[in-house]
């Protein structure tokens, strides 16, 4: 049984991870015969990606609030009015699409889908890509915790963990990894011999990505690989990075080796075309849609050793785990693999029969049940 019309409700429209991952999802619903839509709290990018996914969305009018995670209590309170203002826009417009249940992706999201949801009465669900923790949200994770266990009706967490740091009190919960679109995956290439080894890192630009992180390792290795540094940046603050990571490229001598693209379309044609693909987040990872798609396409993934990332990988049996915050050991790692050719090849074979377990159409199955049980119950 699915959900007769569920809209999922986005606060921004920039095309990063978790905005794609319920773009990917709404489609594939969509797919399944659940006439899903999208509603977008600003224009930009995402809504082409929708578009060109044959999902409907709509932006609602007036411009949107913001509100910073580090803002002060002014701010803040500046940011909910507005926000209040946003969720009491889009009341009517959830009952003009006949809505029967609402996906808030996002924080502000949250806020604006509950002040709509209690006026209409239309059940919300919480689709949490972030972990509400210290250290992510500080102080802030206590009234977001309460306000999604007053709020939803329903959680679909992006992995185990994230989930253990929300407080559901007993309503509707389901685990929904970000899947992957398995007939979009490149077969993969085998690896390449030492010296002409490629590794990329995907991500948005941002301090808590840690691409400077993978910079410093780089300056440490004994190898000299090229590497590929894929995603915008697409937030306050992402460009001043952006140059930071330019400029140390410059101060540790590697800067001929290192390639920043910017935004592109399909970072799984990326991924797919490295050898080893590293994913190094300074904060703990919610869940790392990056490594699932890399090890879809049978590449060699590296990453830290904390969040969602540990749920995917074994260590040396599918992938490779590294403490996280310690580029010397990133480095040693990366210099071990790249030696090891043999390695290489049994870690990526290990690693594409893990990504098979991480399809769209599974992640869809999931989500698709647990809105329609929302839907049912408040009936």
């Amino acid at each position: 049984m699915s959900a007769r019309r569920p809209v999922f409700l986005g606060h921004t429209a920039a095309p990063s991870g978790a905005e794609l991952a319920f773009a990917r999802l709404a489609g594939e619903l969509r797919h399944r015969g659940v006439p899903a839509s999208v509603v977008l709290l600003a224009p930009g990018p995402l809504t082409e990606v929708l578009a060109a996914a044959d999902v409907p969305v709509t932006v609602v009018p007036g411009r949107p609030s913001a509100v910073r995670r580090d803002a002060g209590p002014l701010a803040v309170l500046r940011g909910a009015i507005g926000l209040y203002r946003t969720g009491r826009r889009l009341a009517p417009m959830l009952l003009a699409q006949d809505a029967d249940v609402v996906v808030a992706e996002s924080t502000k999201s949250l806020f604006v889908g509950a002040v709509a949801s209690r006026r209409t009465g239309i059940p919300l669900v919480w689709q949490v890509h972030d972990r509400v923790s210290a250290e992510y949200f500080g102080r802030k994770r206590f009234p977001l915790r309460l306000l999604g266990r007053v709020a939803a009706s329903g959680y679909l967490a992006n992995s185990r963990g994230t989930l253990r740091t929300i407080s559901t009190g007993g309503s509707p919960t389901a685990v929904c990894h970000p899947g992957v679109d398995l007939a979009t995956v490149p077969a993969p290439e085998p690896q390449r011999a030492p010296k002409n080894v490629q590794i990329a890192m995907i991500g948005r630009i941002t301090p808590w990505k840690g691409q400077d992180l993978l910079l410093r390792a780089l300056a440490q290795m004994e190898a000299e690989p090229r590497v590929r540094f894929v995603g915008g940046a697409h937030f306050d603050g992402d460009d001043a990075y952006l140059a930071e990571l330019e400029e140390l490229a410059r101060r540790l001598g590697i800067a001929e080796r290192v390639t920043f693209t910017g935004h592109v379309t399909d970072p799984l044609t990326e991924a797919a075309d490295a050898d080893i693909v590293v994913h190094y987040s300074r904060l703990t990872e919610p869940f790392g849609q990056v490594v699932a798609e890399a090890m879809a396409a049978g590449r060699v993934v590296v990453a830290a050793r904390a969040g969602g990332p540990t749920e995917l990988i074994v260590d040396r049996e599918n992938g490779v785990l590294v403490p996280p915050r310690r580029p010397d050991l990133l480095a040693v790692a990366l210099d071990s693999l790249i030696a090891d050719w043999e390695l290489r090849e049994q870690l990526s074979a290990a690693a594409r029969d893990r990504g098979r377990d991480l399809d769209l159409k599974t992640s869809a199955a999931i989500a698709d049940s647990l809105l329609a049980r929302v839907a049912r119950d408040v009936r």
